[in-house]
């Protein structure tokens, strides 16, 4: 009984399909293991990950009331050298109609 080469390229494709996911299962293990190694290498455990996205997210907030105070620090030095000119215009300007 002869296969027909539909039945064989049929065979062939399921196959390579199949080698293909058990492929990906695998390097998907190896990268899971590396990540849990390196994170365990920093210190940080399974258990610590729901811990740390808040740690993260604290960090974040707290980054951008910072640049937010920063920019606030920015507009009134800004707003403190524009009043200062405009009295110092100001005054000239009275010293040269005083006059």
């Amino acid at each position: 009984m002869k296969m027909a080469d539909d039945e064989i390229k049929a065979i062939v494709a399921e196959t390579l399909v199949e080698q293909h996911r058990l492929h990906q299962e695998s390097i998907d293990a190896i990268v899971s293991k590396v990540v849990a190694s390196v994170l365990a290498s920093l210190g940080i455990e399974d258990d610590d990950r729901k811990e740390l996205r808040v740690d993260f997210q604290h960090l974040r907030r707290w980054r951008k009331s910072v640049e937010q105070a920063q920019s606030y620090t920015f507009k009134a030095v800004i707003t403190v050298v524009a009043t200062g000119l405009m009295g110092a215009v100001w005054l000239g300007v009275k010293v040269a109609l005083g006059k």
